[in-house]
């Protein structure tokens, strides 16, 4: 299968940027369009949607935002080879799902990146408080730590948050899954 690196709508060679990117981040970002799911796949999706929905409605009341969030999260998830819920649980830590949020650190949106990211991993017009291009980016940065610790969840978070060496963060994390995700 050919691996395509999903770049905002300009039209720049994905090769290109693939070649420059470090070969952990490759292929967490390569190849976004959407593959036939089996009905199977289908029907867990909206399975895990429905589950979702009436947690996520304490944060997000309108139910057609609320779908579309799930559905985005569950897709960027998948993509990366995250649990959504565990995305979901750090989602609430960091922006308790406020698109427009931001740091006093800087760090912007859903998943509450840091700018310099973008030159890691995409391209300067990038808008880090669209909530899909920060799914991306969120999503893809945690499968990278998670991949770099060797599928160790408290490391990647900790490293995801800044804060290797110290579980203060994971912990979060963690709870938020546990009480609200999962």
């Amino acid at each position: 299968m050919t691996a395509y690196l999903v770049v905002s709508a300009l039209c720049i060679s994905p090769v290109t940027l693939a070649a420059s990117l470090p070969s952990s981040l490759r292929q967490t970002l390569a190849d976004t369009y959407q593959q036939q799911q089996t009905p199977q796949q289908q029907w867990l999706a909206r399975q895990w949607r429905q589950r979702m929905d009436t947690p996520l409605a304490a944060f997000i009341p309108d139910p057609d935002k609320r779908r579309a969030l799930l559905t985005q999260v569950h897709q960027e998830a998948q993509l990366a080879g995250l649990p959504p819920d565990v995305v979901l649980a750090l989602i609430h830590v960091e922006s308790a799902f406020d698109a427009d949020a931001v740091s006093s650190a800087g760090a912007v949106g859903l998943m509450q990146i840091m700018p310099f990211w973008m030159e890691e991993l995409g391209l300067p017009t990038d808008d880090l408080s669209d909530p899909t291009r920060n799914l991306r980016y969120g999503c893809t940065i945690l499968a990278h730590y998670l991949a770099m610790e060797q599928g160790d969840f408290t490391r990647a978070l900790a490293r995801y948050n800044g804060s290797l060496g110290d579980t203060w963060y994971p912990e979060r994390v963690m709870h938020a899954w546990r009480d609200h995700w999962r």
